[in-house]
């Protein structure tokens, strides 16, 4: 008996009702250890010590809708994998495919039935040919489901095995302490069928939207439901697991409903549960809250996810770009410390959502903030708002990273350097980049997606035709071309040097203004890598002494982006001129 996993179900159902769900538990975890096992879907490579492949500096993440590119008579998925394995083999290991399931609403995370891939998009054999390829990652999308789903339809159909699916709250009830991610109403009214009484109306929970219907996980047969579908999850090969809004998962009235001890012990029992079936797999949780709270989904090192999503990033990065000011960037950094245990951060700058302000409480003022909703209107995006106690407030800003980068009117050249400078900084700090498709081909604002769905995020969601992507990367000094060359260039220097590697050392060397400095250090301490960054639109000097970068006048200095030598180590200290939006990866050796 796994003493764990018996513990942690103890804690969320007690012990009489934990010892059934655990015989029904074992036997569904054999049933799917079988299963994987047949589907030849375990790697040859040997898992660390924790669970979860080994990761290095040749790891990074795609980040794409599975009907991303559109090619006619081809099925979406089938054309996703061309366009994959012809121009990123070699420069991602791992691609994210966003829920490619049925759905309702949302972009697809709105799942009408978890294991089924969306006919529109292809087929299951379309997911493993990919997988053959990259490493893949799905959503697990657990805590709601689609209104339109057959677990809903009878729920309200009153059967006895979807009863207590759902969340039923009694008229009257007090919510006002619930978190509210969104400025929508948290309960939605539904008629229900009743032997006793014909049709009824009933308040149902729905923390997202009226067709996101959340789910019970108070009740043990809907959480053997979803681990059942984690497991055929890794059956058909996923390797990352995405934890989709996983802070709302247990409700209990009275409380806020976010982040409560019996989610992370839902962490704890899916982490516990793949580490006896299938070490390999590694959990991700989406978490887009400050970064205290992000980062508690570590649990101890070892017992929940391996890794966390990076949200404080995207917003602090365009402050520091749109100020010319790193400092906040550089403090917040230099708070993150050393990780302990089998974990890191997926780093990312853009996603299918918008850039998330809360992660950035506390760390920005709020002018700064309100400052931040301003650029972004300004540079032709939007703001997105959620309810609070004192009103509707600032919860996220939608617009392409490309366009909030870089000012109205620049010159491309100076836009692309700006752009490919902020991915820099993502790439090279510590953890495994997570790279969203629209960054890598410097998409602009999608205005036409959003006055066609009425969605702000639409602006950062366009679906592209294959043929013109082809033949824009293949137009000499198109912007989409020279993204795409500089982002790749990036990607393919960071993966040949492993002081790179997501558990290698990271020191934010102390600046003033605009400048970004932090030392990457491998695992066996045999590389150096000092990476500069100037936020400005000015040249900028960085210098610092030997004592704070742990070496002497005898290192040399060489850009293993461009390959150039750079002059600037002196007696005492290191001094490198900087120009406008210029950054710079150098190798340390000593001479």
């Amino acid at each position: 008996m796994n003493e764990t996993i018996k513990e942690y179900l103890e804690f969320l159902y007690g012990r009489d009702q934990a010892v059934e769900t655990y015989d029904r538990l074992s036997s569904l975890m054999e049933d799917a250890s079988r299963r994987i096992k047949e589907a030849g879907n375990a790697p040859a490579a040997e898992s660390q010590p924790g669970g979860g492949l080994p990761l290095d500096e040749r790891d990074s993440i795609l980040i794409t809708y599975g009907d991303q590119f559109k090619q006619e008579g081809e099925a979406p998925l089938s054309t996703l994998g061309r366009f994959l394995k012809k121009y990123l083999k070699g420069f991602v290991s791992g691609v994210h495919i966003l829920p490619f399931s049925p759905y309702s609403s949302d972009d697809g995370f709105s799942v009408i039935d978890y294991r089924q891939v969306n006919p529109e998009l292809g087929d299951w054999h379309d997911i493993s040919r990919i997988g053959a390829d990259f490493r893949l990652m799905f959503d697990l999308v657990l805590n709601h489901i689609s209104a339109q789903s057959p677990w809903f339809k009878g729920f309200l159909l009153n059967e006895a095995k979807y009863r207590d699916y759902f969340l039923v709250v009694p008229e009257g009830t007090d919510l006002a302490g619930v978190f509210r991610p969104r400025a929508l109403p948290l309960l939605t009214r539904f008629k229900t069928s009743s032997e006793a009484h014909g049709m009824k109306e009933q308040l149902v929970w729905t923390t997202f939207s009226a067709d996101q219907i959340d789910l019970n996980y108070q009740n043990p047969d809907l959480l053997l439901t979803m681990i059942e579908i984690l497991l055929f999850y890794v059956e058909v090969g996923a390797q990352f697991i995405r934890l989709d809004a996983i802070a709302y998962l247990w409700k209990e009235i009275g409380t806020s409903c976010i982040h409560l001890e019996q989610t992370h012990r839902v962490v704890r029992l899916f982490r516990a549960v793949l580490d006896v079936v299938a070490p390999w797999v590694i959990i991700i949780t989406e978490t887009n809250v400050p970064h205290e709270e992000n980062i508690s989904y570590f649990g101890n090192g070892y017992n929940e996810a391996q890794m966390v999503y990076q949200f404080s990033l995207p917003p602090l990065v365009l402050d520091a770009f749109s100020r010319g000011d790193a400092s906040h960037l550089s403090e917040w950094a230099s708070t993150l410390g050393e990780l302990k245990g089998n974990i890191t951060f997926f780093n990312f700058l853009a996603s299918h959502d918008g850039i998330g302000l809360l992660p950035a409480h506390g760390i920005l003022k709020d002018e700064e903030l309100h400052g931040l909703a301003e650029l972004v209107k300004n540079h032709g995006g939007f703001v997105s708002y959620k309810s609070t106690p004192s009103g509707d407030v600032p919860y996220e800003l939608n617009i392409s990273y490309f366009d909030a980068i870089s000012q109205p009117g620049e010159e491309d050249e100076t836009r692309i350097k700006k752009f490919l400078g902020s991915q820099a900084i993502m790439l090279a700090i510590a953890g495994v980049p997570g790279i969203y498709v629209h960054s890598l081909l410097g998409t602009p604002n999608f205005m036409e997606g959003v006055r066609q769905t009425g969605a702000n995020r639409t602006i950062n969601r366009q679906k592209l035709k294959l043929n013109e992507v082809e033949e824009e990367l293949a137009e000499a000094g198109s912007i989409r071309r020279r993204v795409f060359k500089g982002f790749t260039g990036l990607l393919e220097v960071r993966s040949a040097h492993p002081a790179f590697h997501p558990f290698g050392e990271q020191k934010i060397i102390k600046t003033k203004g605009a400048v970004f400095a932090l030392m990457r250090i491998s695992p066996d301490k045999g590389e150096r890598i000092l990476c500069l960054f100037n936020t400005g639109s000015e040249p900028a000097l960085f210098a610092s002494p030997h004592s704070q970068l742990g070496i002497d006048k005898r290192y040399k200095l060489k850009d293993i982006i461009s390959g150039r030598s750079v002059p600037g180590n002196k007696d005492s200290e290191l001094a490198v001129d900087l120009k406008a939006c210029q950054f710079l990866w150098l190798k340390m050796t000593r001479a």
